[in-house]
């Protein structure tokens, strides 16, 4: 396990624009089940934001209702509103937001089975204009930060691992040349040591390149630590958010979400009991 005093982002070197601003915003799906209720965050440029909470909190939602796939899910957004630099987003075209260099990462990779490595990640590129040398340049710069996609470049896509199927997705992403990174659930269903790598890479990606991310997480422990900022949602709502800094060693946070209070680790079985009343909540 990496140390968190090497791996933690230091909020004081993001001080940059707000590129995403989301406020306020009530999810609705199949004109009756409320999803999300009141939901606000901003993303600030060139930092990682991290959207945390459980499975079915509304992470997923957040992230489909700024990119604008809501629609293929019966879902819309009918309260509040979404700003990409400053303009509304939320009635555009998907695509019309992929042109704005907001790209999202799905949950679950999704990645094009029946094509090649190399050829899923070229894809990526499909909206772009540029030269054939500028897109193979690119082209390496993903196999730089994923040195396992380039040995693998050749392999069916629906043969290769979970983790590398994560690359894939990914480096396609990059390959668009995003300004912004809607990232799903990078860490589903992968070995620790992998989530280690994956969120190594988005840090190095982060840093590197200028990506902005915005990364929606059920494992809080690891994401807080290379994260600048975080918020918490619980049952469609941003119950907390802070810097990734404070939200680590806030007790509520250690105890319902790190699974470690004062007194030491619990076990689920207690913080769940527990969970009836949080402090935040009442």
């Amino acid at each position: 396990m990496l140390d968190a005093a090497n791996t933690a982002a230091d909020t004081s070197d993001v001080k940059a624009e707000t590129l995403l601003e989301v406020n306020n915003i009530e999810v609705i799906y199949n004109h009756v089940i409320l999803v999300l209720k009141g939901v606000s965050l901003n993303v600030p440029k060139g930092g990682i934001t991290a959207l945390l909470g459980g499975n079915g909190a509304g992470k997923t939602t957040t992230l489909k209702a700024i990119s604008n796939l809501l629609h293929s899910e019966r879902g819309e957004v009918t309260k509040g509103s979404i700003k990409y630099r400053g303009a509304h987003v939320h009635e555009q075209d998907p695509a019309e937001l992929v042109k704005k260099g907001v790209i999202q990462v799905m949950e679950g990779r999704h990645c094009f089975e029946h094509l090649t490595v190399e050829e899923n990640l070229l894809t990526g590129a499909y909206t772009r204009r540029d030269s054939g040398a500028d897109i193979q340049k690119d082209l390496e710069m993903v196999y730089h930060y994923f040195p396992r996609l380039k040995e693998r470049r050749k392999s069916q896509a629906g043969y290769t691992s979970g983790g590398e199927q994560q690359m894939v997705a990914m480096g396609r992403a990059l390959m668009s040349r995003p300004e912004t990174i809607l990232l799903d659930e990078p860490s589903m269903g992968l070995a620790p040591q992998l989530v280690e790598q994956i969120f190594e890479i988005v840090k190095s990606i982060n840093e590197q390149e200028g990506v902005t991310f915005l990364l929606a997480e059920q494992n809080t422990n690891v994401a807080l630590r290379y994260a600048h900022y975080g918020y918490i949602l619980e049952s469609g709502r941003v119950v907390m958010d802070g810097p990734a800094a404070e939200l680590r060693e806030n007790p509520d946070v250690k105890e319902f979400y790190l699974g470690m209070s004062d007194e030491g680790r619990k076990s689920f079985r207690d913080v769940r009991s527990y969970r009836r009343r949080k402090r935040w909540l009442s």
